[in-house]
């Protein structure tokens, strides 16, 4: 088993910052990818950005150059920094991860909120 806990959500205006973090705790050896997804109302959840052990990094097309995905594998930390925010990126965003043992797990979830 593996826990997430997710930080760092808020409310921005358009073209601020803004830097999620999640730890994870658990069963973290297991671990061999950690990433993020985002799902706005309405809307199916849909992948952000994740980060393999081996150091690869994969982005949705709609965030490339604009967010950054980095991993702290000492504190077992994802962190995904998000510049230059626009409205569309408002959603709940949720860490994720998955395992040696292929079922996923998932955080609670942090909101961010981009007002124009």
């Amino acid at each position: 088993q593996v826990q997430l806990v997710e930080s760092g959500g808020g409310l921005v205006q358009a073209g601020g910052s803004l830097r999620l973090s999640c730890a994870a705790s658990g069963s973290t050896f297991s671990i061999n990818a950690m990433g993020w997804y985002r799902q706005a109302p309405g809307k199916q959840r849909e992948l952000v950005a994740i980060i393999y052990n081996i150091g690869f990094t994969k982005y949705a097309d709609s965030v490339q150059g604009r967010f950054t995905i980095s991993r702290d594998n000492a504190k077992n930390t994802v962190y995904l920094q998000m510049n230059s925010l626009k409205p569309e990126d408002t959603a709940v965003y949720y860490c994720t991860t998955t395992t040696t043992a292929g079922d996923p797990y998932w955080g609670q979830g942090t909101q961010v909120t981009v007002s124009s």
